[in-house]
């Protein structure tokens, strides 16, 4: 898997992997809502690691820490949690897909308004976010951070509606694009989905408190029990009244859309253990694999995950095939960025600091090495021949996913479409060459949607959002139809 910043930091160890999106985390009326919220956004810390922050309201008061570095390191603390009273709380973990890796564009936003104070945090990308951004400093608007959440704040304080609901409807409904926003007033949490649902976010609840997060996973870590999924295009209001009580509005859209939700969820991005859209995240990569054994199966000894993200298929291709599963790849899960001088050797050892092959079992075997997905392809070299070194006969690449021939919009960070595999060879068998293994095969669009979904795709009206693969988009692209707008976009080199 791949990520468009390698360029910039070509000595990181996942240089070849794609991005997770981002987290969002909020509960009302809870007393210990900064904790709570902490913890589930440590249940998210997969899907972005570069910062995370916190905003809670109390004693007519909004608190805030923003934080970058991971979850773990700053919301363990005890006196961080002290800064934080309330007992209404949203939170985020940010990987930065528009945007700068700076303090100033750490979610959750805040801003005073007319209408009183409001946080914002969202996951995902707003397809026209650039767009708007030029109309509202044309307009006047006065802009401190490049993140799109800033939008949504100028929109709703612009908005001629005089209710905050009213306004945060206005506002959402403007925007385009993949994403799951969450807001906070001093008596609302707010939750808002995108009109194909391609982001995902689900509702829950703790002793009777509403609950929104980006995940399950979030839910089970506090031991809070799911509702439902936010529909697609939905927004939800829950606010708390004078007497303790809290109240729940649902307002939907006029012309709903059917859901399409982003496929790589169940792909890559998502916690195996997480249900995703009524589906059971590690169940359906078990699929992945077992279809692919089916589709593109070969005589081997031995079936190996590239960890961790190929394990679940792995696991399914063996079952399927009848040919042990084996760890032959072995993970050290304490790796971040290389700790020493980024020479030309270093990054070379890159991929044994973070895999290491067991030799034990792959020398002379027959040796299926299983992955989630490729974009590049440069881990796939490294890994291949580190199997190779350990001994392996023979090396088949088999890959639980469909070649990534386009790039995404809607919240993972991709390489531009030349810049991926399957755009840089005329045909499967250059691809292994360049690899170095002995077969080389994926799994096809229909394999992949019987998996999650189980039944082929529908190329009339596609059940999932797959343009990675396909590139059939499920929404405008209007920043993309004007790209000057990106490069007319000033950037503030800060410290913090």
């Amino acid at each position: 898997m791949t990520h468009s910043n390698a360029d910039k930091t070509p000595y990181m160890l996942d240089e070849d992997s794609l991005h997770e999106e981002c987290g969002v985390f909020g509960i009302l009326g809870h007393e210990d809502a900064a904790a709570l919220t902490a913890l589930g956004l440590h249940a998210l810390q997969h899907r972005g690691q570069e910062a995370a922050g916190i905003v809670t309201f109390n004693n007519n008061r909004f608190h805030s820490e923003r934080h970058m570095g991971l979850v773990g390191d700053h919301f363990t603390d005890p006196a961080t949690l002290a800064q934080l009273p309330g007992d209404l709380a949203i939170g985020h973990v940010r990987y930065s897909t528009t945007g700068e890796t700076i303090l100033r564009n750490v979610q959750p936003l805040f801003a005073e308004l007319e209408v009183g104070g409001i946080a914002i945090a969202h996951n995902g990308n707003f397809t026209n976010g650039l767009t708007l951004r030029r109309q509202l400093i044309a307009a006047g608007a006065i802009c401190q951070s490049t993140s799109d959440s800033e939008v949504v704040l100028h929109l709703f304080a612009r908005s001629r509606h005089t209710s905050s609901i009213d306004r945060f409807v206005d506002a959402i409904r403007q925007v385009e694009g993949g994403y799951a926003v969450l807001a906070m007033t001093r008596t609302k949490l707010i939750a808002a989905r995108d009109p194909v649902g391609i982001r995902p976010l689900v509702m829950g609840e703790l002793d009777g408190k509403p609950i929104f997060c980006s995940e399950t996973c979030a839910l089970d870590i506090i031991g809070a029990t799911f509702v439902r999924d936010v529909e697609n295009g939905e927004v939800i209001v829950c606010e708390l009244q004078p007497d303790g009580s809290i109240t729940t509005q649902s307002i939907k859209p006029e012309k709903p859309q059917p859901e399409r939700l982003c496929m790589f969820e169940y792909v890559y991005f998502a916690r195996p253990d997480s249900v995703v859209g009524g589906r059971n995240v590690y169940n359906a990569r078990k699929n992945m694999g077992f279809n692919l054994a089916k589709e593109s199966h070969v005589n081997a000894d031995v079936v190996v995950p590239v960890p961790d993200g190929g394990t679940p298929a792995a696991i399914g291709y063996a079952q399927a095939s009848g040919i042990p599963f084996e760890l032959g790849i072995i993970r050290n899960h304490y790796v971040g960025r290389t700790f020493i001088e980024p020479t030309q050797q270093i990054r070379a050892l890159g991929v044994k600091l973070k895999h290491s092959a067991n030799r034990e079992i792959i020398e002379g075997k027959r040796v299926i090495l299983v992955d989630d997905s490729i974009v590049r392809g440069t881990t796939s070299v490294k890994i291949v021949q580190m199997i190779r070194d350990a001994g392996a006969a023979e090396v088949h690449i088999r890959v639980a996913s469909p070649m990534i021939f386009y790039p995404d919009f809607y919240g993972i960070d991709t390489p531009d479409a030349e810049k991926l595999l399957a755009n840089q060879y005329k045909d499967m068998d250059a691809m292994c060459r360049y690899i170095g293994a002995d077969s080389l095969a994926f799994l096809s669009i229909d394999g992949l949607y019987r998996a999650v979904g189980g039944e082929p795709r529908n190329n009339d009206r596609p059940q999932f959002t797959d343009h990675y693969f396909t590139g059939d988009y499920p929404t405008r692209l209007l920043d993309q139809d004007n790209e000057s707008n990106i490069h007319n976009l000033s950037l503030l080199a800060s410290n913090g």
